[in-house]
């Protein structure tokens, strides 16, 4: 008999805060590709934003209030272990366990600067990438250098029905 991988979904961020769109695509990418689990990957700083102005314990105790009862998904911070907050550390990290295949989810606005990613060619060929479709962001993510070269290979465009919400708008209220 073949032994067939895991499959689970990572979605990192700061989440600041965590809202009801990250809930929407883990359901959705959960439905669409079969995912057993879904880690939200928080991050104390994303290396390309400001620092949050909420402590990492407040946005891990609103992620968990989002999630309510949809146990399938975790929220993990790892760069204690791994020392570190670039997402090919934490990649290169989960896929320490063979018996897993990583998606890796992302909005369509941080497929634009996607190719500023450390090592994010890496990235694309250690995972398959994810990307949900945002208000307003659609066609600069379909020119982007990395939906490009990526299409159809190991990077997936999602269309689905939309939350139009963002944690920029949130934090703006």
């Amino acid at each position: 008999m073949i032994n067939k991988k895991i499959k689970i979904g990572v979605l990192g961020g700061s989440f600041d805060p965590a809202h009801k769109g990250h809930l929407a695509i883990s359901k959705e990418a959960k439905k669409r590709f079969n995912l057993k689990k879904i880690i939200w990957a928080i991050t104390k700083k994303n290396p390309l934003k400001i620092e949050s102005k909420i402590s990492l314990l407040k946005r891990t105790q609103n992620c968990k209030k989002i999630i309510g009862l949809n146990s399938f998904i975790k929220v993990k911070f790892y760069e204690n272990i791994i020392k570190s907050n670039k997402t090919i550390d934490l990649i290169n990290h989960l896929k320490k366990n063979k018996d897993i295949e990583i998606y890796f989810l992302m909005g369509a606005d941080n497929l634009i600067n996607f190719h500023k990613w450390q090592k994010s060619e890496s990235i694309s060929q250690k995972c398959n990438i994810v990307v949900f479709d945002r208000h307003g962001y659609k066609k600069n993510s379909l020119k982007s250098k990395t939906f490009k070269k990526l299409n159809n290979k190991t990077l997936t465009f999602v269309e689905f029905k939309k939350v139009n919400i963002s944690s920029s708008q949130l934090r703006k209220i």
